[in-house]
Parts: structure tokens; C-alpha cells; sequence
């Protein structure tokens, strides 16, 4: 069992348009609603592929009504914290090469007994999970420590947490240790205070994450594919996307069939390969719709545990 905690949720509306034209009236193609979050996200992508999983979150509003009745019709099993604030709606553009521009709402303000609530419901439905995985923003009202304090909390009650975050909140989770870490690109360089503008420079920065407790590094790199990063070596693995129509949650895909892999026993290069593919296969599909496993089945993926250190990051 994965278990995923998305402390910002959202109910996300994608709208496809032939050409984005800033202050034009913009007329769409098409446009699709999912419920939305990091966390939610890897839980969708979890429940396609039959691994079994559970959502916690906050849930407040007419906006968490509808996100929780979105989730009923994925069939994503999920817990529900009941908060005074509305669920925020996000809004992503997607143009026909697969451009994303994301209008992201900041989340309802949530009171200290709210949070209160939802860390508890998180480590409750967390106790004999394989994974507690943590990801996304946090809300107005929620402490920059939150996730630091989950990470110490299930450390204590021997619970693996993967943290994919960004931001202050990011730094002071990584210094509690968690087993994993997934950042991309940008929130690595962000994590590690320096550009890290070639391959190399991201397995430098990875391998000294790891050599400062923390067991496993796994960085998306967009269209350069993927690093993983442990203390038995490392692996870096690519797909090829010739007709790419949203990266909406394609690095949440990442993560889930990452996880996905570790839970069947996979090492770390097979893990690492089975998250490309479940992101690839992602991002050749509308809006955050996640991969099932026919769409997964049509990727091919390469890696090496070689990779052209100096090859620069596009």
C-alpha cells in the first residue's frame, strides 16, 4: 500500500488551445476536468495500474465536494479531512507542441486545529503502508516545517516518506532525512544553492544528498529523462515523446511508477526505467490524465548507469 498526503489539492481544469495570445480572447479546442495535487496525482496514477493506494487531503467548500466526487469516479480510494476553506482551482493552457502555461490558486487558509487534523490522518492511514508519500505546495496557514515534522514523526514510527516538494518547505524536509526525494531539475539547483547545468552536475548534487543521509535521490529532467541515485550507484534512463499533449503531472507519473516498482522488489534500475515509462506514456496524453497500462506497454525506454556526464540540460 502507497499511501499519498496532498496537503494543497485542486481540482484541475485543462483547456487546449491552438496559440496562446497574451491579452487576445482566447478561443479553446477542447478542455477537461481532474482532481488535482501532486500526491492525488501519484494515487490516480497508482489506482490505473492496480497497485493499491490511498489519498488523504483537506477537502472544504463546494470546490472539495466536487474533488472528492472526482476522485469517487477515478475509483482513487481516499480519506477526506473536513476544512472551513474551499479547495483551490487551477487552471493549466495547454498548446498543440504540449507548452503548458499553469495559473495555480494559492489554497484555502487552514487553522492550526486543521493541520493538526490532517498531519494525524496522514500517519494514521500511513501505519503498515509500504510508502508515505508527501508532495506538493503547502496552503496559507500551514508551517514551513510541516513536512520536516512528518518525516521526523514516521521515522520514529518506522514508516518510509518520499517528499516531492519545492521551496522553503523543501530544504527543511531534505535535512530530516526522508528515504527518497524527487525534484526536478530547477528544485535541485534550488535545494543544493548552485546551477547545475549538465548531467554530471545533477549526479554531483544527487550523490552528496545521499552521502548525507538520504537513501534515494530521483531527478526529472523534463525531455533529458531521468537520474536516480543511491548508495548502490546510479542510473539514468529517457524516452523518446515525438507527439507530447500535456506535462501536467507527468513528474507525479514519475514517482508513481517509481514507487510502483520498489513496492514489486525492483532495483533501482528497474525502478528508475518504470518511472519514465509511466511518465512518458503521461505526457502523450490530454490535460493530467494519468497512464493505464496500455499507454505505459507503448513506451520504450533506454538507460545506462554510464550516462554523458557532460551532455547539457536543455
Amino acid at each position: 500500500m502507497i499511501v499519498t498526503l496532498t496537503p494543497n489539492p485542486s481540482v484541475d481544469r485543462t483547456i487546449a488551445f491552438d496559440r496562446i495570445r497574451r491579452g487576445a480572447v482566447q478561443r479553446a479546442t477542447s478542455s477537461r476536468i481532474d482532481p488535482g495535487g501532486k500526491g492525488i496525482n501519484v494515487s490516480r496514477a497508482l489506482q490505473a495500474n492496480r497497485t493499491p493506494t490511498l489519498a488523504v487531503l483537506p477537502a472544504g467548500g463546494p470546490e472539495g465536494h466536487l474533488l472528492t466526487e472526482l476522485l469517487e469516479s477515478a475509483h482513487v480510494p481516499y480519506r477526506a479531512v473536513e476544512i472551513a476553506g474551499a479547495a483551490r482551482m487551477n487552471i493549466a493552457a495547454v498548446e498543440p507542441d504540449g507548452t503548458t502555461t499553469k495559473l495555480n490558486e494559492p489554497g484555502p487558509q487552514m487553522s492550526a486545529a486543521e493541520v493538526s487534523a490532517l498531519f494525524d490522518a496522514a500517519i494514521t492511514a500511513a501505519d503498515g503502508a509500504d510508502w508515505l508519500v508527501a508532495c506538493g505546495s503547502l496552503p496559507p496557514g500551514v508551517p514551513e516545517s510541516f513536512y520536516a515534522e512528518l518525516v521526523l514523526r514516521c521515522a520514529a514510527a518506522d514508516l518510509k516518506v518520499a517528499i516531492d516538494t519545492s521551496g522553503s518547505p523543501f530544504p527543511l524536509a531534505a535535512v530530516a532525512h526522508p528515504q527518497l526525494i524527487k525534484p526536478n531539475h530547477e528544485e535541485l539547483a534550488e535545494l543544493v544553492g548552485r546551477p547545475l547545468p549538465r548531467i554530471g552536475d545533477v549526479v554531483d548534487a544527487a550523490r552528496g544528498l545521499v552521502a548525507d543521509s538520504i537513501e534515494t535521490v530521483v531527478v526529472s529532467l523534463g525531455a533529458d529523462g531521468a537520474l536516480g541515485v543511491d548508495a548502490s550507484g546510479l542510473v539514468w534512463a529517457g524516452a523518446t515523446v515525438d507527439d507530447p499533449l500535456s506535462t501536467v503531472g507527468a513528474g507525479d507519473c514519475l514517482l508513481a511508477g517509481f514507487l510502483h516498482a520498489r513496492v514489486l522488489g525492483g532495483d533501482l534500475e528497474a525502478a528508475v526505467r518504470e518511472g519514465v515509462r509511466w511518465g512518458a506514456a503521461a505526457v502523450r496524453l490530454p490535460g493530467s490524465q494519468v497512464p493505464a497500462p496500455a499507454d505505459i506497454a507503448a513506451v520504450e525506454v533506454t538507460s545506462t548507469n554510464s550516462p554523458e556526464l557532460d551532455r547539457v540540460i536543455s
